[in-house]
C-alpha cells in the first residue's frame, strides 16, 4: 500500500520566559523543540490513521536573535545541544549591550515556529567594605545616669553590626540596654541608669560581603562623690604676632601704646606671655 509522509513545522515543547540578569552573572536560556511527523495510510476504503511521532528526529534547526540581529557563537556566547533535545543560549558575563529581545527560530522543511523573550540587565551591585566616618570615643559618665556609646559607619551593602563588652556578646536589647541604628549608618548602645558593673570595654564592628572593621573604647562609671579625671591640659596664652593684640591681653591703653610718646615701660609687659607647648 501506498505510504506518503508528511512534516509538519516544529513546535516548542519547552520556552522560558523573560529574564532578568544581573551584570557579570551568567544567563542560560533552554528550549525544546521537536518535529511532528505524520504518516497517512491511504486504502481503498475512507479511513485516514494519523500516527504522530515525537522523537524528534529529523532534529529542526534552531537559531537566535538578538533585536532581530543573529547571535555568533563567541567567547562569552555559546550555543549547545543535548542528548535529550534541549537546545540552550549561554551567555558569560553578561553586559549591559546583551539586554534586548530574543528570538529563537526553529526551522525543517516544513516551516518554522518562533519565541521570544525580554532580557533585562541588572546594575551590578556596588560592594564597598564598612569604613567607621565617626568612631567610639572613651565615655565616663556618673553611675545611675544614662550614657551612650555612639559612632558611624559606611558600606556597600549595608553592613550587619554587632556588640560586645569584653569578651561577651550584646545580641538582645533589654529594658536597661538597647541597641540602635539608623539609614543613616549611625550606631548607638544606650544604657539607661549606668551602673559600676557596665564600666569596661566596648567593641562595635560592622561586616558586608566586602569586609569586616571594628572599633572599641571603654567606658568608666564614677559615684556620685568622685571626680572624672582631668583629660585636658590647662591651656595657657597663645601669643601672637600682632602687637594690638598682645597689648590688649595685658589691658594696656592701646592708643596711648601706640603713640610716639608712649612710656617704653608699658611695652615691657609683653614679655610676660607664656608660650604654648602646642607651637
Amino acid at each position: 500500500e501506498p505510504i506518503q509522509e508528511r512534516f509538519f513545522r516544529p513546535h516548542f515543547l519547552q520556552a522560558p520566559g523573560d529574564l532578568t540578569v544581573q551584570e557579570g552573572k551568567l544567563c542560560r536560556m533552554d528550549c525544546k523543540a521537536r518535529l511532528l511527523q505524520c504518516f497517512v495510510w491511504l486504502r481503498p476504503f475512507p479511513i485516514i490513521l494519523f500516527t504522530l511521532k515525537v522523537s524528534g528526529l529529523p532534529t529542526p534547526d534552531l537559531s537566535w536573535q538578538l533585536n532581530g540581529r543573529p547571535i555568533r557563537p563567541d567567547s562569552s556566547h555559546k550555543m549547545l545541544v543535548r542528548e535529550n533535545g534541549v537546545h540552550s543560549l549561554i551567555i558569560e558575563p553578561v553586559t549591559a549591550r546583551d539586554a534586548g529581545i530574543y528570538t529563537c527560530i526553529a526551522s525543517n522543511r516544513a516551516g518554522e515556529n518562533t519565541f521570544s523573550l525580554e532580557l533585562v540587565v541588572a546594575a551590578k551591585e556596588v560592594h564597598k567594605a564598612p569604613v567607621f566616618i565617626e568612631k567610639l570615643q572613651n565615655t565616663g559618665v556618673t553611675e545611675g545616669f544614662p550614657v551612650r556609646l555612639e559612632c558611624r559607619i559606611s558600606g556597600e551593602p549595608s553592613p550587619q553590626i554587632f556588640w560586645k563588652k569584653e569578651n561577651e556578646s550584646l545580641t538582645y536589647n533589654t529594658d536597661r540596654v538597647s541597641m540602635h541604628q539608623d539609614n543613616y549608618g549611625y550606631i548607638c548602645l544606650l544604657i539607661q541608669g549606668a551602673t559600676k558593673e557596665d564600666a569596661g570595654w566596648y567593641t562595635v564592628s560592622a561586616k558586608n560581603e566586602a569586609g569586616i572593621v571594628s572599633c572599641t573604647a571603654r567606658l568608666d562609671v564614677y559615684t556620685q562623690w568622685q571626680q572624672p579625671p582631668q583629660t585636658t591640659k590647662p591651656k595657657k596664652v597663645r601669643p601672637s604676632a600682632s602687637r594690638y593684640a598682645a597689648l590688649c591681653d595685658q589691658g594696656l591703653d592701646i592708643r596711648a601704646a601706640f603713640q610716639p610718646e608712649a612710656n617704653p615701660v608699658h611695652l615691657t609687659m609683653q614679655s610676660g606671655l607664656v608660650e604654648s607647648d602646642d607651637l
